[in-house]
């Protein structure tokens, strides 16, 4: 979900102001989802990089986790999506952690959807992790095949990723799943994110139905 930023700079506002904009997409978005048919869509919230970013930023990205979670997650429960969370959590502040354990627990029984946030995530940390839980557990090199090792990833039910869909024009993969994306469709577009709308979406699944995806066959 990358160029809130730039959003909000190009109408000189603050950075929050786009963050803020940003946010506003998320419910026509899921909504389109929905009626699409996708069956799983993980949205990459804050990075592991992202903590370098100033800490008046980092504090307001924060707070407006705890804000969107008070007022989206009762409706996503009402929606019928599940949410989960992909990332580092004990990094994150108490209140942060409080409010994505309660809004698991508000959506664990629903099927509609599932909804991944990648949240102090970055797809080296999630290998890096998943290999340290590899070895504490003992586990032989015989013992570690590809099945064994996504079995140790943040959520090992999270299926390979179909479509990566990039905002802002970026041409870069920003360490995000990169065990889940390996054969992955990418759509690139220099709308900003705040700016996506659920046409675009559906233009962006469009495009991805008239691949051919051969998976490193003929």
């Amino acid at each position: 979900m990358d160029g809130n930023g730039r959003w909000a700079q190009r109408r000189w506002l603050p950075r929050a102001a786009g963050h803020r904009a940003g946010v506003s997409v998320l419910t026509p978005l899921l909504e389109t989802a929905g009626r699409a048919g996708v069956k799983t869509l993980t949205l990459y919230a804050f990075s592991t990089e992202n903590w370098a970013r100033p800490e008046s930023e980092v504090k307001t990205l924060m707070k407006l986790f705890l804000e969107t979670a008070r007022q989206k997650v009762p409706e996503l429960d009402e929606r019928g999506a599940r949410l989960r969370f992909l990332g580092r959590r004990e990094h994150l502040p108490a209140s942060v952690r409080e409010a994505m354990q309660e809004a698991e627990q508000m959506t664990a029984a629903n099927e509609s959807l599932d909804v991944y946030i990648a949240l102090n995530y970055g797809g080296r940390a999630e290998i890096v992790d998943a290999t340290r839980r590899i070895v504490a557990d003992g586990l032989s090199p015989d013992e570690v095949d590809e099945r064994t090792f996504a079995s140790y990833l943040y959520a090992p039910d999270v299926p390979e990723v179909d479509l990566v869909i990039r905002t802002s024009g970026e041409l870069r993969v920003s360490n995000f799943l990169l065990w889940q994306i390996a054969y992955a469709e990418f759509y690139v577009t220099e709308t900003l994110w705040p700016d996506f709308s659920p046409q675009e979406f559906l233009q962006a699944i469009e495009s991805f139905a008239s691949r051919s995806r051969r998976r490193g066959g003929v």
